[in-house]
């Protein structure tokens, strides 16, 4: 029997998402300052799932802009679409909303769709923003979403919160192996080993990259 063909994904491209990402290039190549380390990682043929640190609301903004070969879906909280003109707009951007306290089931479909359509996915474990790097807190779902897409994940690290005239630096880097924990079964104690995984690699991103002044 001859092989199923599979028809390549056609992205749907938003004219939002890409207005932002060229007024991001100007913004973060003056005013606040990047620079990124290792941004060949990200031109991994897609899906894969990026997670990062969270500091500031433009964090996002700064991945869209360097991940050039598609077009990113993001996870963000519910309250950023609390009103329909905002969730409108964020549905354009290709924002996921989730409820970060407790199963979201639509959100947790519309991720697995991301990943089947051979899309990436950006994910904060820690929900919201914070000002520690190490990433300590991270929210329940994270892993789950993660390990359920069976997708390469790379992580991301900002040594600083973006600020006016002061650098950032954005670290990529390898993607965490978690093949012996899907061998093991997904479910809440490897769900739990993988959040351990994720803390341990930005524990020693932390380490070996101190904020440069």
């Amino acid at each position: 029997m001859a092989e199923k063909t599979v028809e390549p994904v056609r992205e749907e491209r938003s004219i939002l998402y890409e207005i932002t990402r060229g007024l991001a290039w100007a913004v973060f190549h003056t005013l606040m300052p990047v620079t990124i380390h290792n941004r060949e990682r990200l031109d991994a043929e897609a899906p894969y799932v990026v997670i990062a640190n969270h500091q500031h609301a433009l964090d996002p903004i700064v991945m869209a802009m360097y991940i050039r070969k598609r077009q990113i879906v993001f996870l963000g909280k519910k309250e950023l679409g609390k009103n329909k003109l905002a969730a409108n707009l964020l549905t354009r951007a290709h924002v996921i909303l989730v409820d970060r306290h407790a199963t979201d089931m639509s959100a947790m479909r519309n991720c697995m769709k991301a990943i089947k359509m051979k899309k990436i996915l950006l994910i904060f474990p820690e929900g919201t923003r914070h000002h520690e790097g190490q990433m300590e807190q991270i929210e329940n779902g994270t892993s789950l979403i993660a390990m359920r897409s069976k997708a390469p994940i790379i992580p991301i690290y900002f040594d600083r919160k973006l600020a006016f005239f002061k650098r950032t630096h954005m670290y990529v880097g390898e993607p965490i192996p978690y093949d012996d924990l899907l061998a093991e079964g997904i479910n809440a104690e490897t769900c739990e080993k993988m959040n351990d995984r994720f803390r341990e690699t930005y524990r020693k991103i932390v380490q070996e990259h101190p904020i440069r002044e």
